[in-house]
């Protein structure tokens, strides 16, 4: 499952809480990625992190080029193992940070490792939640691919859902293999106008669900408590539940 959209709409609490829904149903491990380089999904679950793929991308670059990778191991032993290491593991779920964005120079051939470490530690997990970073960059750079549900978040705003759009139609062109778009509508106050709905629609995707504007979010975030902690009376909580639910049930 991924989760995109543009910056600000609450893509990384929704993915938190697809977490805990997932969790609540007995799913775990359930692997959550942070592919945000201002990478913040740890927070949001409470747990700390020393380390991003970023970090390590970044230095074994270095060790290749100056020649001081470790004798008998190949590069992709090695960053498998690295990537194992910075990946935080707790009873319910466990995290993986892909930190910044490349640097200067040239990080095709270690970015081809990591697609396919990361393609085969999928398989380990039943769930794994993709919080994508901000716009389309990730989808160019196919570091998202073969998605069951990809939810696409945007505000309540004109603007907001022609983001979305180009999202799907970029996800499209890519070929990353979606098999279901949600659009999910957040921090949504009062009823939707005409026009919303009207340009919600002509986005082509199944409407998912709307997430109202939560006071317990601004609550949790004002405290510096995780979002994972939400109460089971929240306005999010219930309705990421039931954004869930419907995708998990595959109606599209």
């Amino acid at each position: 499952m991924a989760v995109t959209g543009k910056g600000g709409t609450g893509k990384t609490t929704i993915s938190a809480l697809i977490i805990r829904h997932l969790v609540e149903m007995g799913a775990k491990p359930v692997l959550a990625v942070d592919a945000d380089s201002n990478a913040n999904l740890n927070m949001a679950l409470g747990v700390p992190i020393d380390k991003t793929v970023g970090d390590l991308r970044e230095d074994l670059s270095k060790r290749v080029q100056k020649q001081t990778l470790p004798a008998g191991m190949s590069k992709q032993d090695i960053l498998e193992m690295e990537i194992e290491q910075a990946t935080v593991e707790t009873k319910d779920f466990d995290l993986l940070a892909m930190g910044r964005p490349e640097g200067p120079g040239c990080y095709c051939a270690i970015n081809n490792m990591l697609r396919t470490f990361l393609d085969r530690i999928s398989d380990r997990y039943q769930y794994v939640v993709v919080d994508n970073e901000a716009g389309m960059e990730h989808l160019s750079r196919r570091t998202t691919r073969g998605v069951s549900s990809m939810f696409v978040v945007s505000d309540p705003s004109v603007r907001g859902l022609e983001t979305a759009a180009r999202i799907r139609a970029l996800a499209e062109e890519m070929d990353i293999g979606v098999e279901n778009y949600w659009l999910v509508l957040s921090r949504v106050r009062g009823e939707m106008t005409a026009k919303l709905n009207e340009a919600a629609s002509s986005t082509g995707m199944e409407l998912g669900g709307v997430v109202p504007d939560d006071p317990e979010v601004a609550r949790l975030d004002a405290e510096g408590t995780p979002l994972i902690e939400l109460p089971d009376s929240s306005a999010s909580y219930i309705a990421v539940g039931k954004i869930l639910k419907k995708a998990l049930q595959g109606v599209s």
